[in-house]
């Protein structure tokens, strides 16, 4: 009799842990196929207080100018090997504070009172946004960082290789910037959000706000890597900036418009909108 019990027991056990086992593969193989299916545009959010991130694909694209400023030459082919996250607006005020609340980030910047919430947070150095990139990562166990600048481009062209993502020429209310024909126009940035998305749905990647990089600066594009990475070497005590903002003139909006600004610097002309690495 007790020889039957034990094996009855000892054959539930390994049905239980088989059933485990069934369980977990199955729950890995769907995570796995869930990144492997995400398209160009999707969104995905890792927490309820973390940015909501639109999936930008795997690809090539033309870096920089032909005609333009001596600092976006030479453009040049960049490839992307690896589908990527970035975030769909700025960070925002409410974003930043969650930060802030959790101790992932210390200062609490000035608002110059244009209001908080979904404005987008400014006064930041580039220490400090690396502070909330890594705050998300430790929160969430995925990898957020700032953009490579060849990242920032390639998002905010979206597959378009004009000025605009919407084409050459500025077009009223499209974008916040000095003379854009906006109720902030040269005056304060506007909420995210508050003009259209470009064709894989990210917002406020012409004006606005500058938005901090990853890279060092260089004075053009001679030397830059081919594989969309870190540029780690140049003048590492200032770093770039892309998109322009609501005081600088459009053409400082375009896509391929770049600048710098000392890394220590806070300004109400700077933020942020990290990148999560996908799977």
């Amino acid at each position: 009799m007790l020889t039957l019990i034990s094996y009855i027991a000892d054959r539930t056990l390994k049905a239980s842990v088989t059933a485990v086992i069934i369980c977990i593969g199955l729950s890995l193989t769907s995570h796995q196929a869930s990144a492997a299916e995400m398209n160009a545009g999707d969104v995905l959010q890792d927490c309820d207080v973390c940015p909501e991130m639109v999936v930008v694909p795997a690809g090539k694209y033309t870096m920089g100018a032909v005609k333009g400023k001596k600092q976006e030459k030479p453009a040049h082919e960049v490839t992307i090997a690896k589908s990527f996250a970035i975030s769909k607006y700025e960070v925002t005020w409410d974003e930043w504070e969650a930060c802030m609340a959790a101790g992932g980030c210390k200062r609490e910047p000035d608002d110059h009172k244009w209001g908080r919430g979904n404005m987008p947070i400014i006064n930041i150095s580039w220490e400090h946004a690396n502070n909330y990139v890594k705050w998300l990562s430790e929160k969430t166990g995925h990898t957020y960082r700032l953009a490579t600048e060849a990242e920032w481009e390639y998002a905010a062209r979206a597959g378009t290789t004009t000025n605009y993502w919407w084409g050459d020429k500025l077009k009223k209310k499209y974008a916040n910037c000095r003379k854009c024909g906006t109720k902030w126009s040269g005056k304060q940035s506007a909420p995210v959000g508050s003009f259209p998305p470009n064709p894989w749905g990210i917002h406020d990647m012409h004006g606005n706000i500058w938005e901090w990089t990853a890279d060092c600066w260089n004075p053009n594009h001679e030397g830059a890597p081919s594989d969309a990475s870190v540029r780690s070497e140049g003048d590492c005590t200032k770093r770039v900036v892309r998109s322009g903002s609501w005081y600088y003139y459009p053409k400082l909006s375009h896509s391929q418009s770049r600048d710098k600004f000392a890394a220590d610097l806070f300004s109400y002309n700077i933020g942020i909108r990290p990148v999560r690495e996908l799977p």
